[in-house]
């Protein structure tokens, strides 16, 4: 049985995550030299090594990388141990980090946290929005919501909701385009990506060549521009879900094209934290919101014409 001192652990996994070993120092309050000495001392205990050394640089070889999987597992289940602990002893108040896209924070969840304190004032959201894929054990992230098919290697996945997309605009310029052929709306001012637009025309039954007037790299700006009347945003019904419930927003036409594998959304953690309290406490609300959003939805129809729409 190898016996390892926990410290040359720690450095290992530092310089591992930082590619640099005075990164690594300085995360560990160390110095530079302490940490060489201990990741030496580790591979001098092992009897291989766990780096390909360029210059300042280094890099985990194929050793290296097999020790930093353990590593981090065993991190995982030592976090998930003291937090159970700590719950023991009646001191639940934990954080949940979550990483989640930009579009879904602004247009859906934000409104809605409110009633994730009132339900779980235990538990602490620690909300990072952001459209850059992160290292979840690296960066320490306990979820993610993803949006694509992955698969996402060692991650545990579920499936949270596919949205069918749907034209809509503000009130103002939807009052003459409610109910219209979808010929019609390739003639007036679309807004976001040519492609989609033009899958949507195919699936509507009108195929259609475009050139939206403006294209976005985030949902959210599409539907805000929507709303200040730019033109007509094809968007994801639960994203505008909100909009559409109080009328800054108005559907166009009934959905016709659904999400496909590479624009659903998905729940992805470490398998370590299958059974985390909190994450899948988080999770479940998360389902449960969405499913009343959708039942909203499905009882509120393309609006027709009134005079507080025009």
């Amino acid at each position: 049985m190898i016996r390892l001192p926990l410290q040359y652990l720690a450095a290992f996994r530092a310089a591992a995550q930082a590619e640099n070993l005075r990164a690594a120092a300085e995360k560990l309050f160390l110095t530079h030299s302490a940490v060489s000495q201990q990741i030496r001392a580790l591979e001098t205990q092992l009897g291989f090594e766990l780096f390909e050394r360029q210059g300042r640089r280094i890099r985990l070889n194929a050793a290296g990388h097999t020790l930093l999987a353990g590593v981090e597992r065993a991190y995982a289940e030592l976090e998930q141990s003291l937090q159970a602990a700590a719950a023991m002893h009646g001191q639940a108040q934990r954080s949940l980090r979550v990483t989640v896209l930009p579009s879904f924070a602004q247009r859906w969840l934000m409104p809605r946290l409110g009633r994730w304190s009132a339900r779980h004032p235990e538990i602490a959201l620690e909300l990072h929005a952001s459209q850059q894929l992160v290292d979840l054990e690296r960066e320490g992230f306990h979820l993610a919501l993803r949006q694509g098919r992955g698969p996402w290697t060692g991650m545990v996945n579920e499936a949270l909701f596919e949205s069918p997309f749907l034209p809509v605009a503000a009130p103002g310029l939807a009052h003459r385009l409610i109910g219209a052929p979808p010929a019609q709306l390739a003639g007036e001012m679309l807004l976001g990506d040519a492609a989609l637009w033009m899958s949507w025309f195919e699936a509507a039954g009108s195929p259609q060549r475009v050139t939206p007037v403006a294209s976005f790299n985030d949902a959210g700006l599409l539907l805000q521009a929507a709303e200040q009347g730019m033109g007509i945003a094809l968007c994801r019904e639960l994203l505008a879900a909100d909009a559409l419930l109080d009328g800054r927003l108005v559907r166009l036409s009934a959905p016709c094209m659904l999400d496909n594998e590479q624009r659903s959304y998905h729940l992805v953690y470490p398998p370590a934290l299958r059974d985390d309290p909190a994450l899948r406490a988080f999770c479940d609300w998360l389902k449960s919101e969405i499913a009343q959003s959708r039942a909203a939805l499905s009882g509120s129809p393309a609006r027709e014409t009134a005079p507080a729409d025009r």
